[in-house]
């Protein structure tokens, strides 16, 4: 099994994502909640993984804190069939965080851009109000350069 990333765990801890994201965040603190899965009748001494969310989400910035769940979901889940599955079925959930659930790719390139140009996902009730872009040099013929009109008299 994966370890759980980092970087989702900071992530999702910070509130991103809205509300699948929350959903997802959620969804773990009820998974490290459970009891350790059926064996010999007593848990093993490893950490269920609560403090270290409880930590995690007390402080989301903190990578070390979101290393040390990471960690400690993965020790569980090295111990713990049940916790393993449900793991598993947990990070299938947060796929979609990760994949940013209809991700977007910003790109500008080629010229200038004579304008707002915004890179994002959703935007609404927007307005801009900006000045024409200046006239393209190749829209009227440089100065000095002879005007032909008309038709070739020679013909």
């Amino acid at each position: 099994m994966d370890p759980v990333s980092v970087g989702l765990l900071a992530a999702l801890a910070g509130g991103v994502a809205g509300e699948i994201g929350r959903q997802t965040w959620t969804a773990l603190g009820a998974l490290v909640r459970r009891p350790f899965g059926r064996g010999s009748g007593q848990a093993p001494a490893v950490s269920s993984g609560e403090a270290e969310l409880t930590r995690l989400a007390a402080e989301p910035g903190d990578q070390g804190r979101a290393q040390a769940l990471s960690t400690a979901l993965a020790v569980r889940a090295a111990v713990d069939q049940d916790f393993r599955a449900g793991l598993a079925a947990w990070q299938e959930q947060a796929a979609l965080v990760r994949a940013g659930d209809g991700a977007v790719t910003n790109l500008v390139s080629g010229g200038t851009q004579n304008g707002p140009v915004l890179q994002g996902k959703e935007f609404t009730n927007l307005t801009f109000t900006t000045t024409p872009p200046p006239p393209s040099p190749s829209a009227s013929p440089p100065t000095g350069a002879p005007q032909v009109s008309g038709t070739d008299p020679a013909r």
